[in-house]
């Protein structure tokens, strides 16, 4: 399979004033610099602009280390945002994948990984119960159990400093809760801010807590989806990376409904980690922006 082309990326948010995208494309003009892909938007509602650049990396004279030094002073010139970036695609992304008993959504990232689908390394697969242990060392994928007590908050909190040791191990750049069943404590949230990606059926807030499909037919729903978004310390509040729904009707049983919202959680968590990745997602306050 040939390789991809190699690329900078890179991405930022700034007030939006005259003369941005004139300053970017003189920056890397004056260098060389090859823009095969760009995207911009402006939210006119707070004066805010984005912006993702795509370079050819042999169409500048210097590597990815000096283009961030250069690119600085840019970001400081237009006042970017402290999380503005710059990324090289010919680095490999490692993922870390938790997980618990179901296991839809890691068949599919693995069967994706494993397709080239995906072309992203996953590094490791930690689990709160052994069931997935299987089917990830059947793709030579390394496989921890951390257990975790149901009615013992001391054990639960060194269990979690288990996982964090594990993950951060790997240092990834993404952490994937693929229906992990765990709340991340407040201090995981900010250790992997901007880093880890949540899936969850679409019905919250609608239908909270136990059994939420049976909740939804009770109501005759006609649509049912997915959610996947960043995790944050407020519980399924975080930025939103992508949403998808499919439609019900009344001839659907629970089973029928459990079995499309899998579907469709594979299918959303799939397409957000892949923007993730690629630097697409761009976090604004609670907003996101994807290019």
């Amino acid at each position: 399979m040939p390789q991809p082309e190699r690329r900078y990326v890179i991405t930022f948010g700034c007030p939006d004033r005259t003369g941005i995208v004139a300053r970017i494309s003189s920056f890397l003009a004056e260098h060389g610099g090859l823009i095969v892909e760009a995207a911009y938007h402006t939210d006119q509602a707070t004066n805010w602009f984005f912006t993702r650049q795509e370079v050819r990396a042999d169409s500048l004279p210097f590597g990815v280390e000096e283009l961030r030094e250069r690119f600085t002073a840019i970001a400081r010139e237009l006042g970017a945002q402290a999380n503005w970036r710059v990324t090289d695609t010919g680095e490999r992304r490692r993922v870390v994948i938790l997980v618990s008993k179901e296991g839809h959504c890691l068949y599919d990232l693995l069967g994706r990984v494993a397709s080239r689908e995906l072309d992203v390394d996953v590094a490791a697969v930690i689990g709160n119960h052994p069931d997935l242990a299987n089917i990830t060392r059947a793709h030579g994928i390394p496989f921890h159990h951390v257990p975790f007590p149901a009615t013992d908050p001391e054990g639960k909190t060194a269990a979690f400093a288990q996982v964090k040791q594990l993950v951060d191990a790997h240092d990834p750049h993404a952490v994937v809760l693929a229906r992990f069943m765990q709340v991340l404590p407040p201090e995981l949230c900010a250790a992997w801010s901007g880093r880890a990606l949540n899936i969850h059926h679409s019905f919250l807030p609608s239908f909270v807590g136990a059994r939420p499909y049976h909740q939804a037919r009770a109501r005759g729903v006609k649509l049912v989806g997915a959610t996947c978004h960043y995790v944050t310390a407020d519980l399924d509040a975080g930025p939103i990376v992508e949403q998808d729904v499919i439609r019900v009707n009344h001839t659907d049983s629970v089973a029928d409904m459990v079995r499309k919202g899998r579907d469709i959680e594979k299918v959303v968590l799939a397409r957000g980690l892949r923007w993730h990745l690629e630097d697409r997602v761009l976090v604004h306050g609670g907003q996101t922006v994807i290019f």
